[in-house]
Formats: C-alpha cells, sequence, structure tokens
C-alpha cells in the first residue's frame, strides 16, 4: 500500500528546461537572488515562504509556456512533471499557489527585478550578444486588466452610467431607458476623457485606442532593442495616452544605463551612438535633443509639405541631417531591421509570452512581470546561441524540419544529376539506362509529397 518516494520513476524532463536550468546553475542564479531578496524575508517564519529562485523560475515559466495569470502559472506547475524538475520541486513537495506567488510579487520591490534583467544582460554580454552602439525603440499597447464600464469622473466619482442619466434629465427624459442612454451616449462628442475618467482600481490605466480599433483602457510598454544582436536592452511601461516623442527621452535614458550596468563588469561600456525609430516619435524637439546628446538620429520623417524654419532656426541642421542619414542605403537597411528587430520582441513578449492583456493593476506590478518576461527573452537567445533553440516550443517541429531539409536535399541531387545527364556526353548516353531510370519514379514520388513541398 505505501511505495517510497526514491523508487517512483521520475521525468528526463524537457531538454530546454533541462540545458536552461543547468545554464542558470553554472552561473550562481539562485544565490545571487538569494542575497539580492534576503531582505524581504523575516528571519522568524511562519507561513512557508517562495524561495526567490523558484519565484523567478516560475516567472520565466509564464514567458516560456505563454500563460497570462499567476493562476495558470501555479496550475502548470502542479500538471507538468517537466517544469516542476525545472523548479526542483520533489515529487512529495505541493507546488506553491497562485496567492503565494502574488504574495511573494509584492514583497519583492520592482528594483530587484531589475536587478535579475540586468544579471540576464550580462550573461548575454558574456555571450557576445549584446553590443549596445545601436538602438532601436518602438512601443505597443497592452490591454488593462479594467472595463470601461467601471470608469468613474475624476472629480465627483460619478459613475458613467449616472453620468449618462443626468444628462438625459436634464435633456428632459425623466425616466431614461437603456435605449435613451445609448442613443445619448452616440450623439455626444469626445465621450471618455482622460483628464475627466479614470478607473478607481487602477489609476494608471489610460482610455485608448487598441491595435484592432476597439477604445479599452490599456497601458503602454515600450522596447529598446539592439540591432545588432536582436537582444532586449531596456523595458518601460507609460500611460497609453502619452505621445511617443514624450516617453522615447525615458527610453533611451533607461537602455543607457542598462548598459553601462550590464557591460560594466566585463568591458568598458559601450555609449548609445546610434537611436532608429519609426515617424512617430519624429519631432523638432527630439532631433534637437538626439543631436546635443551626440547620438546620431535614424527616425524616420513624416511628410509634412514645405517645411518654414523662421520659427524654429535650431531644428533645421538635425532635421536635415536626419533626413540625409535616412535616405542612405544604411539608413534604409537599420529602419528595415527595426521593423524586424522590435516586431519579434512584441511577439515574443506579448503574443506567445501571453502579456497582451495583463491581469494586473498599477505600473510597478506589471512592470515586474514585464522585466522578467523580458529577461527569459535575453536567455532565449542565449539558449539558440547553444542549442539552436530559443523556446521550449522550438524542440515540437524539429524532426519534421529534418526531414524536409533532407528529402528537399535528395531532390536538389536529383535534379542536379539530370542536369549532368542533360549536359555531359558520356552521361546522355547512359541516362537512359535501366539503373537511372529505375530510381526516376521514386525521385517523382518523393517531389509529390507534402513533407517535400514543405521543405522547399
Amino acid at each position: 500500500m505505501w511505495v517510497a518516494t526514491v523508487k517512483l520513476p521520475k521525468s528526463p524532463g524537457h531538454p530546454f528546461y533541462t540545458r536552461l536550468n543547468a545554464l542558470l546553475e553554472d552561473e550562481d542564479f539562485d544565490r545571487f537572488v538569494e542575497g539580492l531578496c534576503a531582505k524581504f524575508y523575516a528571519p522568524v517564519m511562519g507561513r512557508p515562504s517562495l524561495e526567490p529562485g523558484r519565484y523567478f523560475r516560475l516567472l520565466l515559466v509564464g514567458y516560456f509556456e505563454g500563460i497570462d495569470s499567476e493562476r495558470g502559472i501555479a496550475w502548470r506547475a502542479t500538471d507538468s512533471l517537466a517544469v516542476r524538475s525545472f523548479l526542483r520541486l520533489p515529487v512529495e513537495q505541493p507546488p506553491p499557489d497562485h496567492s503565494t506567488i502574488s504574495r511573494t510579487r509584492r514583497a519583492i520591490d520592482l528594483e530587484s527585478h531589475r536587478a535579475v534583467f540586468t544579471w540576464v544582460q550580462q550573461r548575454l554580454v558574456a555571450a557576445g550578444l549584446l553590443k549596445g552602439k545601436t538602438i532601436a525603440i518602438d512601443a505597443t499597447t497592452l490591454e488593462a486588466n479594467a472595463a470601461m464600464r467601471s470608469i468613474v469622473r475624476r472629480d465627483n466619482e460619478e459613475s458613467y452610467q449616472e453620468y449618462l442619466s443626468g444628462l438625459a434629465k436634464a435633456s428632459g427624459i425623466a425616466t431614461p431607458t437603456r435605449e435613451d442612454l445609448a442613443r445619448l451616449d452616440r450623439q455626444r462628442h469626445k465621450k471618455t476623457s482622460n483628464q475627466d475618467w479614470k478607473h478607481p482600481g487602477d489609476p494608471d490605466a489610460k482610455v485608448a485606442k487598441m491595435k484592432d480599433g476597439r477604445t479599452h483602457l490599456a497601458h503602454k510598454a515600450e522596447h529598446a532593442v539592439d540591432l545588432e544582436t536582436g537582444a532586449l536592452v531596456a523595458v518601460t511601461l507609460q500611460g497609453a495616452d502619452q505621445g511617443d516623442t514624450t516617453t522615447m527621452v525615458e527610453t533611451a535614458i533607461a537602455a543607457a544605463d542598462q548598459i553601462e550596468d550590464a557591460q560594466a563588469e566585463v568591458q568598458a561600456p559601450q555609449p548609445l551612438e546610434e537611436l532608429i525609430a519609426d515617424k512617430g516619435y519624429h519631432s523638432n524637439q527630439t532631433m534637437i535633443d538626439l543631436d546635443a546628446v551626440g547620438i546620431r538620429s535614424y527616425v524616420a520623417e513624416p511628410d509634412r509639405g514645405r517645411r518654414d524654419w523662421s520659427k524654429e532656426p535650431a531644428a533645421q541642421t538635425p532635421v536635415y541631417a536626419n533626413r540625409r542619414r535616412i535616405g542612405g542605403s544604411r539608413g534604409r537597411r537599420l529602419l528595415r531591421q527595426r521593423g524586424e528587430r522590435i516586431e519579434r520582441s512584441f511577439a515574443h513578449l506579448y503574443d506567445t509570452g501571453g502579456m497582451r492583456r495583463t491581469h494586473l493593476r498599477g505600473h510597478s506590478n506589471i512592470l515586474k512581470r514585464l522585466l522578467i518576461h523580458a529577461g527569459g527573452f535575453n536567455l532565449g537567445l542565449v539558449m539558440r546561441h547553444l542549442l539552436g533553440i530559443g523556446t521550449p516550443r522550438g524542440l515540437q517541429d524539429r524532426p519534421a524540419i529534418l526531414i524536409a531539409a533532407f528529402v528537399a536535399f535528395l531532390g536538389a541531387t536529383r535534379r542536379w544529376l539530370v542536369a549532368i545527364s542533360a549536359s555531359h556526353p558520356l552521361m546522355g548516353s547512359l541516362r537512359y539506362t535501366q539503373p537511372f531510370t529505375a530510381i526516376l519514379p521514386f525521385w517523382r514520388s518523393i517531389e509529390s509529397s507534402p513533407t517535400y513541398t514543405t521543405g522547399c
């Protein structure tokens, strides 16, 4: 009736997580985070706490598995033996529940999460995967964990429904129905302004238009990416109502600080020399500021027609210099790389990484999770450098890719032999011999298979 736990079968673990755990152990990750977070743990313990190394591993599982909520991360740790092995959880020990993960996140401050992100960047520098000379900046919107129907006015805390009812009564409708309120709402201009409305549970969430055209409460995440390697240099979080030209300064400063902190222990810090961005970041003041600090700008310029420089003569020279640079061959190449590198980081962190819709409230809480997701993205670059894959899901199609590549190689060999037999006199005389003609139907059957088509 009883079986010793040492006699239970053990999972071999996932190859990706096993190699990632070996990387973390070789670099003394657990000792680093335990010393970093020791001040947040009481000397006399009550309820069993969550070790810092296991806590940060849980957040990395959320990134690699594409899990958006802490409740989902806890469920995944309970369900998967491979994840339990990565977390170094014995069979007899239950995994932490979502409330323990949440309490640990609130106890550990934002700077400690940022220090873990910097620690991962130091591994990138050691592997030669972080240069810091050419940085691209772009932003995207994250759907907030707040509903539009729950917003209230900033002056008197009146709800949106009560506000519409007051407008209806002022217009002569004594007892407005739901249809009356909907019609009145459609007829109003400038319905929801962030200066007038807020969400009581998440004041940091701002009313914004999403990528699909919907109006929703949202946050704005901005990335700084190393264009030479694709490494994520900095992540900042701002209100969704702030313009790109306003938030770029904070992100550029954060990127320069991160590069200096990551490279300080290995080499002399590489100063930021070039900055690439799309046309949303172009303004006269932006060009003046970048030129003042000695950073070459490659910012796409919107079509503003003929410019009048009489009111802002100081902006003429840096604007023309930026226009000349983006018109060159290197400028066009950097702008193409910007779209590739930046969009890739957005796809990994938010689309497949599960953070497009946040389940947390407040910029501090959301940024903690974003920093560890960004660290997971950079760890994926290191793992791709070591294994050739950067995510656990990268192993799923590896056998099919190898088979397709092998069949494609056979097809190329067959076409090469046919070309030689058609051009060479000796091979032409042997082209229709029995051995070669017997092979041709086999090649044609392979070429018609779906695997061969996919491989090509």
